[in-house]
């Protein structure tokens, strides 16, 4: 293990190394002899290849907050070598495919598996956080502010838009339009952010349907498409892929049953990780939109993880040629393993920069979470009668959902609320400012 890390031309973290030597033994490619310090890989090959690398310039401006990357590396796995190097040929020298049903017809959702177990699980541990018991969602909402910065700025990227950080986080969080940018990146961002917004603040949006992902490419191409029409609607015309000899299916009867199959065995999918890769390949594979259909599968692709509470994937990092490359190589040999180490590699990142996050994230208060709406009721029911903050105010109004063994820890929940009551968190409770206005102003002065 040492003499492979400290090998020339290795640039690869510990557990990202163990991770890779781990998936080739499981594949059988290599094997192990001794344990612990004694612990060898052997290779059938005359030598155990040095893993390749993706590389690829990233020009972002200086950002204060994360510092700009100059190069990011990629390892890839010897098969996405072999992909790299057909998309790296010259377009003329590819030959032209169409769309290949047996691609979808050979995967068995649950028997099948693009990700390995073990990765699957090394994963899980990577993902979990402190809100894995709480209700679907929860997590997600917990860093709502951050999942909307860092996701509509890094899958932006990966489109071409030039907005940094620092500017994709002052125009969603002041509304300030970056000076010099076009108005179409600035509709991206926004409409990354709107979409970001349907999956988190409503659990009920967060489940793997066609109506989900139609409202999704609703969203996401607000504004940005040449017919208005397409915006949430199959697409009912051929369209091509730049740089790619690929050619998708034309006919919207077709496009609309296929894209019916591919959402119906993502959803049979028990594993949040393989599903939200396969929704990664087949996604943009099929094609059922005009346009923007990877910016789909890139928010589609964190369902999986909002409704288990993972750490999610914002693509923070990821070369937009590596990405766009394996994408190709999905496209033209039906062959997922680049875009594999791409995902893995991304989602490995995105863990990194929310750790810091996850461990200043106060656990859930499983109390409030089961009585929030009841919670929100009596708050609001209060303050719009125009009643004082009071135990006996509280007790009158209590719902019939709290339990009698529970009330008195619910009504002094409440009186706690009320005492971090203000004009900026009361629309929490649905309240209207003028209504907060009108009771704070009568009850002003009052412990």
């Amino acid at each position: 293990m040492d003499a492979l890390l400290h090998a020339p031309g290795i640039r690869l973290p510990r557990r990202t190394l163990q991770r890779r030597l781990a998936l080739l033994v499981e594949e059988k490619r290599i094997r192990t002899t001794g344990v612990s310090r004694s612990l060898r890989y052997l290779s059938d090959l005359r030598e155990l290849r040095t893993p390749r690398v993706i590389e690829a310039a990233v020009q972002e401006p200086a950002d204060a907050v994360y510092g700009a990357l100059a190069d990011v590396h990629i390892p890839t796995s010897p098969e996405g070598a072999e992909i790299e190097a057909h998309v790296r040929q010259p377009r003329q020298l590819r030959q032209p495919v169409g769309y290949k049903t047996e691609f979808l017809e050979q995967y068995h959702p649950n028997v099948t598996a693009y990700l390995p177990q073990r990765l699957r699980d090394q994963l899980r541990v990577l993902g979990r956080s402190s809100a894995e018991q709480a209700p679907a969602g929860t997590f997600a909402r917990d860093i709502l502010n951050r999942l909307l910065i860092d996701l509509s700025w890094a899958s932006s990227q990966l489109e071409g838009n030039t907005y940094s950080r620092l500017d994709t986080a002052r125009l969603i969080e002041f509304g300030q339009v970056a000076e010099g940018k076009d108005s179409l990146e600035t509709q991206m961002i926004l409409n990354h952010k709107n979409a970001i917004e349907y999956l988190v603040r409503d659990p009920e949006h967060a489940g793997l349907t066609v109506d989900t992902i139609i409202a999704l490419h609703a969203l996401l191409s607000d504004g940005l498409l040449a017919d208005p029409a397409g915006c949430g609607r199959i697409r009912n015309h051929a369209v091509g892929i730049g740089g790619s000899v690929y050619l998708p299916i034309a006919l919207p009867q077709r496009l609309e049953e296929l894209l019916g199959i591919v959402i119906q065995m993502a959803a049979e999918i028990h594993d949040p990780f393989e599903q939200a890769f396969f929704l990664m390949v087949h996604l943009p594979y099929l094609q059922p939109f005009e346009d923007v259909n990877k910016r789909v599968s890139r928010v589609a692709a964190n369902i999986p993880f909002i409704r288990h509470n993972l750490c999610p994937l914002s693509f923070i990092d990821v070369p937009q040629q590596a990405y766009v490359n394996a994408m190709i190589g999905v496209y033209e040999l039906n062959r997922i393993e680049l875009l594999r180490d791409v995902f893995v590699w991304a989602y490995e990142r995105s863990c990194q920069q929310y750790v810091a996050v996850k461990q200043n994230l106060v656990p859930p208060d499983i109390f409030r979470l089961r009585y929030r709406q009841a919670l929100g009721e009596v708050v609001a029911a209060i303050v719009r009668s125009g009643e004082p903050a009071t135990e006996p105010a509280v007790r009158s109004r209590l719902p019939a959902a709290v339990a009698a063994a529970d009330r008195t820890h619910f009504v002094a929940l409440v009186l706690a609320e009320f005492k971090a009551l203000h004009s900026g968190n009361a629309v929490r409770f649905g309240i209207r400012p003028l209504e907060f206005a009108g009771w704070q102003e009568k009850f002003a002065g009052r412990d």
